[in-house]
């Protein structure tokens, strides 16, 4: 048993330590030695159950990331406005803790993603024997030559400067030139991006269990004798470069069958800045809001649900390379449910339906909360025209900019007329991942937040919004987040 003295012996040890070492190897020391201490009291437990430990991953902050504390809301509308013909609806749901961006995700950060498909595919032709065939890009024996599946290093830099013939072919092959302006520009048709989606949810759903008896626990009916039919998607390429999805429904041989592919181009959709607006000149936007350093800033546009949800995949595993150890696991990066931004947006607080506790969108002064149009014909009154930087105006009370208004932010959350009545209210969420021959109107995902090209009344957070998954619009942009491991104590922020 650890004595008084013991302790005094280590808190004094501490204090010649701190001299010598930054705190956070104190507090690893301390951590030590204290976890040795609780194993010393383990053992002479006298037989008595104390439960088993165990090391676990601590989960640093995410970069740009805000901690939103677990809480309740009463989501929707609270009161009816007949004028804006909206109807109250309100209902009470819980919200587990999340990490959420504390900005929209911004041209800058997305053209990294691009930037590393691109490199991607130009390390995939360097190691191609049709390009030179240069084995250093491409790993495909282990440190004792024997071979496991291929994947590219990214150790190797690419020749930018100074390639041979066969390297400078191979990095020119992912642009083009410009028919008409003769300039130099990358192909976006060839930015497809490959990713895999385990689904665990219906993996863990017990009429999809490959045991027959434990598919159905009720004694009194008999043991189903079919195998489930599930439906997986799957994707490839063909030889021109044309991506095909298809989804197979089959029965149901193991885990894999849960492992559903997706090759997306992620090149945002520079001409929707001319194809959401008729008659209006707009064309230096689909020259310049992308790609030119001004715009890095603001928050990126064009872009579909399903290249928002591409992005939360490379984002997750662009991490787990950067931690270089096997094994470890991380929460995904992901879209937020439509509760969970609601609630984050509203900052907990029922009694407003704004992400500020005034019922206006401006103060007293007559300064403006957030970027919308404030009347018609006048975008500019707020200072913008279109959008605006991120975090140009003040974050609500859980530190989040612009969850009204500037640009519209897709959920993961599925869209159809009665999600209210379907969802539960524990981490309320209305999932339903569309197969290509799906009626369009059941490819609906909600959007939340009204942007810069709408009124006051629709920038509300407690209102949704739908669009098809695969629509660009100029005025529609995305956030991640990240479920939160754990229960980070002293974080709480306010609830109302």
């Amino acid at each position: 048993m650890i004595q008084m003295k013991d302790f005094r012996t280590i808190y004094t040890a501490s204090r010649s330590l701190r001299r010598m070492l930054p705190v956070a190897v104190i507090a690893f020391t301390l951590s030590v030695i204290l976890a040795s201490c609780a194993g010393m009291r383990r053992s002479g437990a006298g037989g008595e159950v104390t439960g088993v430990g165990g090391a676990s991953f601590a989960e640093p902050a995410p970069y740009g990331m805000v901690l939103v504390d677990r809480g309740t809301i009463a989501m929707g509308p609270a009161a009816d406005d007949s004028v804006a013909g909206i109807r109250k609806n309100a209902r009470g749901v819980s919200i587990d803790s999340f990490w959420m961006d504390e900005t929209e995700i911004t041209n800058s950060k997305y053209k990294q993603f691009v930037f590393w498909v691109r490199d991607s595919i130009i390390r995939e032709r360097l190691a191609d024997p049709a390009f030179g065939g240069n084995e250093a890009f491409k790993i495909e024996e282990d440190k004792e030559g024997n071979p496991i599946k291929p994947y590219l290093n990214w150790n190797k830099p690419i020749p930018w400067r100074n390639p041979n013939e066969d390297e400078q072919r191979a990095i020119e092959s992912v642009y083009r030139t410009n028919p008409i302006t003769g300039q130099r520009e990358l192909d976006p048709t060839q930015m497809n991006y490959r990713y895999e989606i385990y689904n665990h949810s219906e993996a863990a759903r017990r009429r999809n269990r490959l045991d027959a008896e434990r598919r159905e626990y009720n004694t009194d009916l008999p043991t189903p004798t079919d195998l489930p039919v599930i439906s997986k998607d799957t994707a490839y390429l063909t030889e021109e470069g044309r991506i095909v999805r298809e989804t197979v429904s089959r029965p149901l041989t193991g885990d894999y069958d849960f492992l559903n592919t997706y090759i997306i181009n992620i090149y945002p959709d520079t001409t929707a800045w001319i194809n959401d607006f008729d008659n209006a000149y707009n064309e230096p936007y689909t020259r310049m809001y992308f790609s030119h350093a001004g715009y890095n800033d603001y928050p990126v546009v064009g872009v579909s649900w399903e290249q928002a949800n591409a992005f939360a995949n490379w984002r997750t595993d662009y991490l787990r390379r950067s931690l270089g150890k096997e094994g470890i696991y991380i929460e995904p990066y992901r879209l937020p449910t439509e509760a969970e931004w609601e609630y984050a947006a509203r900052a907990g607080n029922s009694e407003t339906p704004y992400p500020w506790e005034e019922t206006l969108p401006m103060d007293e002064r007559g300064c403006f909360y957030a970027n919308f149009k404030p009347r018609e014909g006048d975008f500019v009154r707020d200072g913008h025209v279109i959008t605006s930087q991120v975090g140009t105006f003040k974050p609500n009370d859980f530190g989040l900019y612009d969850m009204a208004g500037n640009v519209s932010e897709w959920t993961s959350t599925a869209y159809t007329e009665s999600i209210d009545k379907l969802t539960s209210d524990l981490n309320p969420e209305y999932r339903y991942d569309a197969a290509k021959e799906d009626p369009y109107k059941m490819k609906r995902k909600i959007v939340r937040g009204g942007s810069w090209k709408d009124a006051a009344q629709n920038i509300r957070a407690d209102l949704r919004a739908w669009e098809y998954q695969n629509e660009q619009r100029s005025y529609i942009g995305f956030r991640c987040v990240r479920s939160q491991i754990g229960f980070a104590r002293g974080t709480k922020k306010k609830n109302k």
